[in-house]
């Protein structure tokens, strides 16, 4: 999902907190990524999302690299429900080194801190 006026700069892939298996409660993990996806557009910057499923709903290579091949991006970013699963991250991020590799690989903390580890590799404006 595209969230700014302005041209996407910046892929973030991440799980789609709604279809992760599990007792849990989805909720405080979509309102932190939503409040990280608002500061891409507070500061201007075009953001991407890329969230999949680890219910069996996706392909998730298919989607991933649907989304890396749709235009170059300057930062990709690898959210950490990702990284917990090491046999998907380890897919990630060889789909990244293969489809955009002129981009910055960076990663979160939380869903809130997205544009911070954006921010981190973006180049200034101009």
């Amino acid at each position: 999902m595209d969230t700014t006026a302005t041209d996407p700069r910046v892929l973030v892939i991440g799980l789609d907190p709604y279809r992760v298996p599990g007792p849990w409660d989805p909720a405080p993990v979509a309102e932190g990524i939503a409040v990280g996806t608002a500061r891409f557009a507070d500061a201007g910057v075009g953001v991407e999302s890329c969230l999949v499923g680890l219910d069996g709903s996706d392909d998730v290579e298919a989607v991933v690299t649907a989304a890396l091949d749709r235009r170059s991006w300057e930062v990709v970013v690898v959210g950490g429900g990702i990284r917990n699963q090491l046999d998907l991250f380890e897919r990630v991020v060889n789909l990244v080194h293969r489809h955009a590799p002129d981009a910055a690989i960076a990663f979160n903390g939380t869903p809130s801190d997205t544009f911070d580890a954006a921010a981190r590799w973006l180049t200034p404006p101009g």
